[in-house]
C-alpha cells in the first residue's frame, strides 16, 4: 500500500480525507488525482490554484447541466464543486491576498452547496439556530417529506472542516437508514467564523442546548431519539456538551478528546512548554519571536490557519492560554448518554486521549479501534470512512432500538 500522497504531512492528511469521502459522491478519484499531480508539494499557492480550478471546472458542469434540466447531474457535479472549493480553502493563509482569496472562495463553496441541497428529494430545509441575540446556520436533512417523526443526529464538525465533509459520508447514509441529518456551523467554524467573525468558545452545551431546543419544537424529529456525532476537535466539543445537555439519546466521539491544547504543545520544545504551564508571558513571546524567525511558508500557514478560529489574540502566548481553555476536566462523569469512542491507530494529534475519555466515562460506553489492517487509521479514518459508517450506525440503531 502506498505510503503518502505528498511528503508534507497537512496536504498528506487533506488528500486522504478528500479521497476516503468519495463513496457518497464527495468527489472523483481522477479529478482529485489530477489535482494532487500537479500540486507542487508544501506549496500553498499551486494547492490553492489547483483545487479551485477544478472546481470551477466542475462548477461549470453542474450549471450546464442544470441548465439542460439535468437535475441529477448537476447536483452531483455541485457537490463534488463544493468539495474542491473547500479543499482550496484549506491551504489559502500560505497565499498571497488570502484573506480576499477565503473570502471568494468560501462564498463559491456555500453557492455550489446549496445548489446541491436544494437539488435533493426532498431538498435540505436551511435552519437558522437562535443563539445568543442572533443565530447559527445549518441544514437539516430527512429522509422523506412525509411529516413521520425520526431518530435525528446531528454532526458536528471539527476545528477547520466544511459542511462538505460531514454530510454526503455520514449525513447521506444516515437518511437511508431512516435517520434525519442535521449540520452546522457553530461558533469559530466555517462561516460563522469567515463571515460573521465569531471564535471557538470551549463551553460547547452553549451551543447545542439551543440546537436541541430547536431541533425538539421540529415535526420532523423525534425529541426522544437525537443523538450526537463529533469529528477531530469535535470528539472534545461533543462530550462537554453532552456532560451538560443529558436530553442527548447518544453520543459518539470521533476521535476521543480531552485536552486540545496537548496537540499545540506537541509541536513546540518543552522549553517552552515550561513556560507556559509556569505562566512566564514574556519568556513566552520572546522565544516563540526567536523560533517563528525559522520558520518556513509552510509553518507560517499552518499556524494562521490553526490560531485563525481562536480569535485575534494579542499575542502567541493568549492563544496558547486560550487554547488551554478546552479542556474537558471532571466534566466526563456527568456524561448520562451512552457513549461510543473511536480509537484509530495512529492518531496523530491527539494519541491515547480516546483510551483517557473511555476511562473517565461512568456510564454506558464502548470504544472502537480501527486499525492500518483495515486501512481505517490516522485521525478521524481518513481513507475508512465507509467502516466508521457502518460501525456508528449500527451501535446507534441497537442504542436506539431502531
Amino acid at each position: 500500500m502506498f505510503e503518502k500522497f505528498f511528503a508534507d504531512p497537512s496536504m498528506d492528511f487533506e488528500t486522504r480525507s478528500l479521497v476516503g469521502d468519495i463513496h457518497y459522491g464527495a468527489g472523483d478519484i481522477g479529478e482529485m488525482l489530477t489535482a494532487v499531480a500537479n500540486v507542487v508539494d508544501g506549496d500553498a499557492t499551486s494547492w490553492v490554484a489547483e483545487w479551485r480550478s477544478l472546481a470551477a471546472r466542475i462548477q461549470a458542469i453542474g450549471d450546464e447541466s442544470l441548465g439542460g434540466g439535468h437535475k441529477v447531474s448537476a447536483r452531483n457535479a455541485y457537490l463534488r464543486a463544493a468539495v474542491y472549493y473547500a479543499a482550496a480553502n484549506v491551504f489559502v493563509d500560505g497565499t498571497e491576498n488570502a484573506d480576499a482569496q477565503l473570502s471568494e472562495i468560501f462564498a463559491l463553496h456555500r453557492k455550489c452547496f446549496d445548489l446541491h441541497v436544494g437539488l435533493l428529494d426532498p431538498p435540505a430545509i436551511p435552519i437558522a439556530v437562535p443563539y445568543e441575540g442572533g443565530d447559527f446556520p445549518g441544514y437539516l436533512f430527512t429522509p422523506a417529506d412525509d411529516g413521520i417523526a425520526r431518530p435525528t443526529i446531528i454532526l458536528n464538525n471539527g476545528s477547520d472542516a466544511a459542511v462538505t465533509f460531514l454530510w454526503p459520508g455520514l449525513g447521506q447514509p444516515g437518511l437511508h437508514r431512516g435517520y434525519n441529518a442535521v449540520i452546522f456551523d457553530g461558533p469559530g467554524q466555517q462561516s460563522m467564523l469567515f463571515q460573521r467573525g465569531i471564535p471557538f468558545r470551549p463551553d460547547w452545551e452553549a451551543v447545542i442546548t439551543p440546537l436541541v431546543d430547536f431541533l425538539s419544537a421540529r415535526p420532523e424529529v423525534d425529541s426522544s431519539k437525537i443523538v450526537l456525532y463529533g469529528t477531530s476537535q469535535g470528539g472534545y466539543w461533543v462530550p462537554r456538551a453532552a456532560a451538560f445537555e443529558h436530553r442527548l439519546a447518544a453520543v459518539v466521539a470521533d476521535p476521543g478528546v480531552v485536552d486540545v491544547s496537548t496537540k499545540w504543545k506537541d509541536n513546540i520544545p518543552k522549553e517552552l512548554v515550561a513556560m507556559l504551564e509556569a505562566d512566564d508571558e514574556k519568556g513566552f513571546n520572546a522565544a516563540m519571536t526567536v523560533a517563528r524567525s525559522q520558520w518556513g511558508p509552510a509553518m507560517e500557514q499552518e499556524v494562521a490557519w490553526r490560531a485563525k478560529p481562536y480569535g485575534d489574540q494579542p499575542s502567541d502566548y493568549a492563544t496558547f492560554k486560550r487554547v488551554e481553555e478546552f479542556r474537558l476536566g471532571d466534566a466526563a462523569k456527568d456524561i448520562r448518554a451512552p457513549v461510543m469512542i473511536t480509537d484509530p491507530e495512529g492518531e496523530q494529534f491527539w494519541q491515547g486521549q480516546s483510551k483517557e475519555l473511555f476511562g473517565a466515562l461512568t456510564g454506558d460506553k464502548v470504544i472502537v479501534p480501527f486499525t492500518k489492517a483495515e486501512g481505517a487509521d490516522l485521525h478521524v479514518e481518513p481513507m475508512g470512512r465507509s467502516l466508521l459508517e457502518q460501525r456508528m450506525y449500527d451501535w446507534l440503531d441497537e442504542v436506539l432500538g431502531a
